[in-house]
């Protein structure tokens, strides 16, 4: 197995025991000068975000925007994902199906906004996530959600929206499958008593479509690499 070391300045940078935008500026200009381009690139961040108790505001935009555009737009299908990008996503970002931060799971987010095509399952594991926040008050959503409450909230429909705008058309919300179950099973664990009132209007919305199955023809670039897989659960 070989061994990765973080070069200067991250290796300095991941030492401290808050990251801050002085640091980012240094981490741009001499760490990835040309953004996050490779798999050590790529560890080197997951590295950081794991060893700094405490990051500035800039920190998650810098996270979320770099590996986001190495991950949407300079892995196979440039431009898009497919299955194999989302098991590699599911590898990296999430316990058993639960993303594991706030800050991971706007990168999947942003990732999905990002990409000419999503695959049905990073939708599904998406939507999820506020599944999980309702009936088990885990994972990265839950972190982030104003009111912990069992009932569908005003934040909780701007999530469900933010997954589904891309697919939404003339008021229509085409879901596979998956994507519906996750729906029913969030409809079920809800007060629908105290659901905010738009909630019905998603569940009305929602057209239930047949998919063709996934294409399963390679393998995102790093996924094999130890490293990466090390520095997601160091």
């Amino acid at each position: 197995m070989s061994e990765f070391r973080l070069a200067f300045p991250a290796c300095v940078v991941a030492g401290k025991h808050r990251l801050t935008a002085e640091d980012i500026i240094l981490l741009r200009k001499h760490s990835f000068p040309e953004g996050i381009r490779t798999s050590d690139d790529v560890v080197a961040m997951l590295a950081l975000n794991n060893s700094c108790p405490e990051k500035c505001a800039d920190w998650n935009a810098f996270f979320v925007e770099q590996l986001a555009g190495f991950i949407v737009h300079y892995t196979y299908p440039q431009g898009s994902l497919d299955e194999i990008n989302v098991a590699w996503i599911m590898r990296m970002f999430t316990t058993d199906g639960v993303v594991n931060s706030a800050l991971e799971l706007e990168l999947i987010l942003h990732v999905m906004e990002i990409s000419a095509d999503v695959p049905v399952e990073l939708r599904a594991l998406a939507l999820d996530q506020l599944r999980l926040a309702i009936t088990d008050n885990i994972g990265g959503y839950k972190l982030s959600r104003a009111i912990d409450r069992r009932g569908i909230t005003r934040q909780d429909i701007d999530y469900a929206m933010r997954i589904f705008r891309s697919v939404a058309e003339g008021g229509t919300i085409p879901v596979s499958s998956v994507e519906y179950g996750v729906l029913q099973q969030i409809e079920q664990a809800a007060l629908r008593g105290a659901n905010h009132p738009q909630w019905a209007g998603i569940m009305a919305a929602v057209e239930l479509r047949d998919y063709a199955e996934p294409r399963r023809s390679r393998w995102l670039r790093i996924v094999d690499e130890e490293p990466v897989a090390e520095a997601a659960v160091a």
